[in-house]
């Protein structure tokens, strides 16, 4: 691990994450999470950092279209670092309102320099200063070439646009797209084994947190300038931090005191531990997941909030290869996906090439089809992503029940405050942040027998 250094330039430090996720393909939230941590930098700063990071990546479309309309080269022939500190320059200028632009432009220099690209500092001053002197102006696609128009004011790949569109319609569109931007707030499941949602905002008031009720039972959404990890209520195991939507999902599934119940790719656990806590603690809850550090993190999680009903065991859940495991009353599979539901958490998911999701509904429909030979007759088998996209979604589910005749759909039974935003059968809901507040979310809910 590096040593703290409290000395690094936080702009500096958001280059090197934006770096790192461009060409290390990683996660941005993780990247920031670790790097800041090791970074040592104030929280002011280190809001300053996430904020350029997430920021930038939310809106690169949007920012490389304006940088065509300044640069004198071609988008291919800017290399990867100078393309990333033009990227954060104009950010900073356009959407950070308390950055002088003369401040923007220099140390986004500074940083050129540092990185020895002497050769692009000229390049980089450039293009930056000739956007402040044009008052950074830019244009927009015509708004009759609609898919363009919409991928360069939101920042959203054609593709994803043109998916939306014949899915969900032009008005479901633009809201879903207004809604994913900007970061998302932080939601909380309280430990009702511990604590009531009442006590959890008391506590949470005394320990400086703001927290609010949001539409699904036993979630808050909080504000906290600090480390969660270092609150008192987090290390007695009040809460655990998961979406409104995983929530939902895990309330989905309903399991009873004393059930068997399946997590089939459960990591990172969040809905493990809400139907831990629907059980009372009481049954058996068995987490799978491909990954064995995966399934550590979900065994630490489980002992801080007291749940010892959870056991874990690493299990391909579309090849399994462990076939003695007893029935099941309750089966949860959220498969992997395309993460299109959570661009506010991931926003460098949009740009992931086509070729990274082949074959990805053929996974999703055999860890769904494994699964379901596990359950008992008469028990229940909820099918999730987090992802907005009816070919992983529905059509998933409908080729499931189409070949599966022993399986039927059962009407989802929602809090009274949630709302659908499409037509939908009654036993599946697509979850969208604009009506719900919560992650793009899809949960079907299929019963045997």
């Amino acid at each position: 691990m590096m040593a703290q250094n409290s000395s690094i330039n936080p702009r500096t430090l958001a280059f090197n994450i934006l770096y790192k996720v461009s060409e290390d393909k990683a996660y941005s939230n993780i990247a920031v999470n670790t790097m800041l941590k090791e970074s040592g930098l104030s929280g002011l700063d280190s809001a300053f950092v996430s904020a350029i990071v997430y920021g930038v990546l939310e809106k690169q479309i949007t920012i490389d279209y304006i940088i065509r309309q300044y640069s004198n080269l071609p988008m291919r022939k800017i290399e990867i670092k100078t393309l990333i500190i033009l990227r954060m320059g104009i950010y900073q200028m356009l959407f950070m309102d308390k950055v002088p632009d003369s401040a923007a432009v220099n140390e986004s220099v500074k940083i050129a320099k540092k990185k020895g690209l002497m050769k692009s500092c000229g390049f980089i001053n450039a293009v930056l200063r000739n956007f402040v002197r044009a008052d950074k102006k830019y244009s927009l696609p015509p708004e009759n070439e609609r898919v363009k128009y919409l991928s360069v004011e939101y920042s959203c790949p054609e593709s994803l646009i043109s998916q939306w569109l014949d899915a969900y319609g032009y008005d479901v569109t633009v809201d879903m797209l207004k809604s994913l931007e900007g970061r998302p707030p932080v939601t909380v499941k309280v430990n009702t084994l511990k604590i009531t949602l009442e006590e959890l905002i008391k506590v949470f008031e005394e320990e400086g947190v703001k927290a609010e009720r949001n539409l699904i039972p036993h979630s808050l959404n909080i504000k906290f300038s600090g480390s969660i990890e270092n609150l008192k209520s987090f290390k007695e195991g009040y809460f655990h931090v998961q979406d409104g939507a995983g929530t939902l999902c895990a309330l989905t599934a309903n399991p009873k005191r004393g059930d068997v119940v399946y997590d089939i790719c459960s990591a990172p656990g969040g809905k493990a531990f809400s139907m831990a806590e629907i059980m009372e603690n009481k049954g058996e809850l068995y987490c799978f997941d491909l990954y064995e550090h995966k399934l550590r993190l979900i065994e630490k999680g489980a002992k801080r909030l007291g749940l010892n009903i959870i056991k874990t065991a690493v299990r391909n859940g579309a090849n399994p290869q462990n076939k003695e495991e007893k029935p099941a009353d309750v089966i949860l599979c959220d498969v992997p996906c395309s993460g299109t539901g959570i661009l506010r958490r991931k926003p460098e998911i949009r740009y992931k090439d086509n070729q990274y999701y082949e074959n990805l509904t053929d996974i999703q429909y055999k860890i769904l089809t494994e699964s379901a030979k596990l359950l008992k007759e008469g028990g229940k088998l909820v099918y999730s992503t987090c992802t907005l996209n009816p070919l992983e979604n529905t059509n998933v589910v409908k080729r499931f029940l189409e070949e599966n005749k022993n399986f039927s759909g059962k009407a989802l039974e929602l809090p009274k405050d949630i709302k659908r935003t499409i037509k939908e059968e009654e036993y599946e809901i697509t979850l969208f942040p604009q009506t719900n507040g919560t992650d793009g979310f899809y949960i079907a809910l299929l019963q045997k027998g």
